[in-house]
């Protein structure tokens, strides 16, 4: 664990509050960018991201104080951002994203961190890669956000995903396949999608 999350778990031990701000704080936007990519729109990430930090916060009470200085902040986060888009998904009628509604999301990206946006010159480009990522299966859509919008190690997003190393990577693998069949020919316009 790095100097910052064993400060960060450090703080939640000694003062749940004052270190739940600080939570929300470093990880908010990495939060709302999961969901922002997983869900295809702003308004849904951003509430699915006050539910994702109500049920941390609910959480950590729970906890006792060396609990909550062995945590990995990232990964028990988007472990429950994942769970909280899952159980959206699941308990709503799933609409497609129209690519209206991408547009509409795409104008600014909540995040500077590298990712498929950096490659995505324009907003139109922006907007079919969007649309692309709501198209993949939910299993592989969440693994390549994960890894490639919000930059976590293989090895966090398996605690996440509550699975093998070896199982995330291939859920990657998979959903960059899928996303450079969907891009054809578009994949010409946005040049790889990542490496």
């Amino acid at each position: 664990m790095d100097d910052m999350a064993e400060q960060l778990t450090e703080r939640l031990a000694s003062d749940l509050d004052d270190g739940f701000t600080e939570l929300v704080r470093v990880h908010a936007s990495a939060v709302r960018a999961f969901l922002f990519r997983v869900s295809g729109s702003a308004a849904e990430a951003d509430d699915l991201g006050q539910d994702t930090f109500l049920r941390a916060y609910s959480a950590l009470q729970t906890y006792s104080p060396e609990r909550r200085r062995k945590l990995k902040p990232r990964a028990w986060l988007m472990t429950i951002a994942a769970n909280v888009w899952r159980n959206h998904v699941r308990t709503s009628v799933r609409h497609p994203v129209s690519a209206t509604r991408a547009e509409d999301a795409c104008g600014s990206w909540p995040d500077e961190s590298p990712g498929p946006e950096e490659r995505a010159a324009t907003s139109a480009d922006r907007t079919v890669l969007v649309k692309a990522l709501t198209e993949l299966p939910e299993k592989h859509r969440v693994a390549v956000v994960m890894r490639h919008v919000i930059g976590m190690s293989y090895s966090d997003m398996a605690e996440a995903q509550g699975c093998p190393v070896g199982t995330v990577k291939a859920q990657v693998s998979r959903g960059i396949g899928t996303l450079r069949e969907i891009l054809t020919p578009e994949a010409a316009v946005l040049g790889e999608v990542t490496r």
